[in-house]
């Protein structure tokens, strides 16, 4: 049987679903970089062959310490599902002779380079300038037009994002970026191969997104993604994803699976995001490519990266449209052929809808909740009605445990402030978009109130 030396850390879809799917097609090897949530340890011992975590003092060559796990294990393909392991398993791959991402890697990471390398091709993004220092984003702030967004360039979930409408409103924006991605690091959520990655950044020209010329009805969110993968070089989209619009200053609240667009609408995002895809060079790994949507048909690039998403995109896929995007690319890096859909896949393919809902402590217009929360799941699923038909549950391994206080949302922190995941699915997207409207709504009245000795703790 072949094996497959997988490469664990923050992020990414659910660690259940990946190691099912992986230890369907071959021997697993773990290498645990982030510790294993509670709910899939037990079942992650008894899927894989060994688990390995490396203490700290072993993990200053990330490149080399994956090499000598493959080697060890006799791994016939490495691979990882989270963003800040994407550039070291890449670059592990290269090492071994085995598929990977390729040597271009970095290029679908660092927000810099991606933007310089889509600016070299000429594809339509907003203006952008990188910022190593206070000084730099000063002289950014006086040259872009404005609002403007400043990222961490190796950041994922939207942490560190800080919006600036003002050059005075560039001190505080660069000390709270800072600040909030020496936290990420502290958690876990911070890229584990680069050094010194918490000090790039990017800011860029805040451009103004048009929902209503590209969907037929309200409340969808101004973006989507594409979702797809690269083999042998060659960019195969798989469907796209709407979603719901953004909290402040962009922390993405939910993503649905279809994204139901018209076909000619669909076939310029999908053209667009293989453009994007293939100016990076990526060679085989899933993708991610996010774009920003505009009136008369106007589109952005936000950002490609050489993995799939993250939360429940891919179980997401895997219910509507009955692929198991992991299992496919597990075949593919390890030889063996795959069907990789000949176009995206559309909704008139798909058999219902489902989408994930990230838990904020902020209300549908985005205003933080009156008063502190606990989370309690089956409050949730018995108190808030939902479609006929609908499907609620809660992903354990991204969510608290029910009893625990929600936390505040803190938008510099984004995704980082989340209190739960969950997974609806539905006849259609529509009903899905409307039930997530119905809980977001409902979340604060049905929450039990947390106790002053509970928020202190």
């Amino acid at each position: 049987m072949s094996k497959v030396l997988l490469v664990h850390a923050k992020g990414g879809p659910p660690l259940g679903h990946v190691l099912s799917r992986t230890a369907a097609k071959a021997e697993v090897h773990l290498l645990a970089l982030s510790a294993l949530p509670p709910a899939v340890a037990g079942s992650a011992r008894r899927l894989c062959a060994s688990v390995m975590t490396p203490a700290g003092a072993h993990r200053s060559d990330l490149v080399s310490l994956i090499v000598a796990r493959a080697e060890a294990v006799g791994a016939d393909a490495v691979l990882t599902f989270s963003e800040y392991a994407v550039v070291a398993v890449a670059e592990a791959c290269e090492a071994l002779g085995l598929a990977g991402a390729g040597g271009a890697s970095a290029l679908a990471r660092d927000k810099r380079l991606m933007r310089r390398t889509w600016q070299r091709h000429g594809l339509p993004q907003p203006e952008f300038r990188p910022v190593g220092t206070e000084a730099d984003l000063h002289a950014a702030a006086r040259s872009l037009p404005g609002p403007l967004l400043l990222k961490a360039a190796w950041s994922a979930g939207s942490t560190a994002h800080q919006i600036i409408r003002s050059p005075h409103e560039v001190p505080a924006a660069w000390a709270r970026s800072c600040d909030v991605m020496a936290e990420s690091a502290r958690l876990g959520y911070a890229e584990l191969h680069v050094a010194e990655a918490d000090a790039d950044y990017v800011v860029e020209q805040i451009v103004t997104g048009t929902a209503s010329d590209w969907f037929d009805e309200p409340g969808w969110g101004d973006y989507v993604s594409v979702e797809g993968v690269v083999a042998n070089g060659t960019f195969h989209p798989v469907c796209l994803s709407g979603r719901m619009p953004t909290v402040e200053p962009f922390t993405e609240r939910a993503s649905i699976t279809p994204a139901p667009l018209a076909r000619d609408a669909q076939d310029r995002i999908v053209d667009l995001a293989r453009r994007a895809v293939d100016a990076l060079g990526l060679r085989d790994c899933g993708t991610h490519t996010e774009i920003k949507l505009g009136a008369g048909g106007s589109m952005w690039l936000i950002e490609t990266a050489a993995r799939f998403g993250g939360a429940m995109t891919v179980p997401q896929i895997e219910e509507v449209f009955g692929l198991d995007l992991v299992g496919m690319l597990v075949d593919h890096l390890l030889g063996h052929p795959v069907a990789w859909p000949e176009q995206a896949l559309t909704p008139a393919r798909a058999r219902g809808a489902a989408g994930s809902l990230v838990v904020l402590a902020v209300d549908g217009r985005g205003r933080a909740w009156q008063d502190r929360k606990v989370w309690d799941f089956p409050a949730v699923s018995a108190d808030i009605p939902l479609s006929r038909g609908s499907r609620l549950s809660v992903v354990e391994e991204s969510s608290l445990a029910d009893g625990r206080v929600v936390p505040v949302y803190d938008p510099a922190a984004g995704a980082n402030t989340m209190a739960a995941l969950c997974l609806l699915s539905a006849a259609d997207a529509r009903t899905v978009l409307r039930d997530f409207e119905t809980l977001v709504d409902a979340l604060p009245r049905v929450l039990p109130a947390a106790q002053p000795e509970e928020v202190s703790a």
